[in-house]
């Protein structure tokens, strides 16, 4: 199978940054685009499984929006198929000043959304599920501590104190990560990349 590729859509950094962790934590390719104009063009390049998408971007009026309802609407062929392999799915992010306009229009046709700031637990499930809608991956991931179970998650949750049991940013199910908390889990990030750094610098480290 294909390495699984998820296009991120925001302009928001924080939120970038701790998206791209945790998905990027599983070896999946990940590309962000801050612009509506960015994230047509990579559409059109048909090599992402996965779309999510900050609304307050693709705004609801614009071209953007209106092909992602158009990708989100559209059934998934037949399991085996060729385009069942190229089906692309979307997750709306809604922020919530934008929750009143845009929640009845995703709920009318039942397309999935996630409201900003996160749920991480119910975040990271729609996202599994729609993999598995997309022919991505072949079962769904029903808990927080099911993601990032690589390598990869092995040295990523050794240099962050935001886990627990394995569990990437939650210390409870319905744990909801605020904006502060996303800035706190960047700063300790940056402190633990400094140390290292720091570290690999000190005289008698063996590394150049």
């Amino acid at each position: 199978m294909d390495q699984v590729g998820i296009l991120i859509v925001d302009d928001d950094i924080i939120s970038q940054r701790a998206l791209k962790h945790i998905l990027d934590s599983e070896g999946w390719r990940v590309r962000i685009v801050p612009l509506a104009s960015q994230a047509l063009a990579e559409l059109a390049t048909g090599n992402w499984n996965l779309v999510i998408v900050n609304v307050a971007v693709a705004e609801t009026r614009g071209p953007l929006f209106a092909t992602l309802l158009e990708l989100a609407r559209a059934e998934a062929a037949p399991e085996g198929t060729v385009s069942a392999r190229k089906h692309i799915r979307v997750l709306f992010l809604v922020p919530l000043h934008l929750a009143k306009a845009v929640h009845p229009m995703l709920e009318r046709d039942g397309l999935p959304y996630s409201a900003k700031p996160y749920h991480l637990h119910d975040f990271l499930e729609k996202v599994s599920e729609l993999l598995v809608e997309a022919g991505a991956i072949a079962e769904p991931i029903r808990s927080i501590g099911g993601f990032a179970a690589g390598k990869r998650r092995r040295r990523d949750l050794s240099s962050t104190r935001h886990t627990r049991d394995g569990a990437m940013f939650a210390s409870r199910e319905d744990y909801q990560m605020s904006e502060d908390e996303m800035r706190e889990f960047e700063r300790t990030e940056e402190e633990e990349k400094r140390k290292k750094r720091e570290k690999e610098k000190a005289p008698g480290s063996g590394l150049s």
